[in-house]
C-alpha cells in the first residue's frame, strides 16, 4: 500500500487545521511523525495517533498566532531510535480575513502589478508623447511596447497563481483527455 501523505496547499491562521495521514509503513503508535514549518516563523506540529494513522490537528487559537507568508515543510517519521523525512514542500499560511484590519488588499504582489500595468496603458491611450522636455527636465515614459509585455509577463503570473490555488497544476497547461480502445 502507497503511503498517503495530504499535507494541504493552504492553511489559514486563525482557523482549526487538520490533516490525517496514513503512512502504513510507519503506523502509529510505533511510529510518530512531527510537521516542521519554516518561513515568518517557527510551527511545530505532532500528530495524535488515529488507529494505525496519524492526525495533525490545531485549534483556531492556536493558528491565529500564525504568521501569513510562505513556509517550507518536512515531514519527518522517528520510532525513538531512527528518524526518516517522508515529504517536503511549501505551503502558504493566508491572514483570517475575519481578523484583517480595515483596508485590507488580498490581491497578491502579481494582481496589484498587473492592475497597475493596465492603469497606465489605459492612462497612455490618451497620450501621444512618449518623452517631452520642459526648461531642461525631461520626461521619459515606458514604451508601450514594453508595458504591454509587463501585462502579458503578470497576466500569466496570475493566471499560474489562480489555477495553483484552485489545486490545478500550475506547470501544465489544459487537461487533454485520451481514450484508449
Amino acid at each position: 500500500m502507497r503511503d498517503r501523505i495530504a499535507i494541504p496547499a493552504q492553511i489559514t491562521a486563525g482557523l482549526s487545521f487538520t490533516a490525517a495521514l496514513a503512512v502504513p509503513d510507519r503506523p502509529a503508535p510505533a511510529w510518530n511523525i512531527t510537521l516542521h514549518l519554516r518561513g515568518p516563523s517557527q510551527i511545530n506540529m505532532t500528530a495524535a495517533p488515529d488507529g494505525t494513522g496519524h492526525l495533525f490537528s490545531e485549534p483556531a487559537v492556536t493558528t491565529t498566532d500564525w504568521a501569513p507568508g510562505t513556509y517550507w515543510w518536512t515531514l519527518r517519521a522517528t520510532d525513538g531510535h531512527d528518524t526518516l523525512e517522508l515529504a517536503t514542500g511549501d505551503i502558504a499560511v493566508v491572514a483570517d480575513l475575519v481578523n484583517a484590519p480595515a483596508g485590507y488588499d488580498g490581491r497578491s504582489d502579481n494582481e496589484k502589478a498587473l492592475e497597475a500595468i493596465e492603469a497606465v496603458l489605459g492612462k497612455r491611450a490618451t497620450m501621444d508623447q512618449e518623452r517631452y522636455r520642459i526648461n531642461n527636465r525631461e520626461l521619459y515614459r515606458t514604451p508601450i511596447a514594453d508595458l504591454i509585455k509587463l501585462r502579458d509577463f503578470y497576466a500569466k503570473r496570475v493566471a499560474r497563481d489562480k489555477r495553483k490555488a484552485s489545486g490545478r497544476s500550475s506547470s501544465w497547461g489544459r487537461p487533454v483527455r485520451v481514450q484508449f480502445s
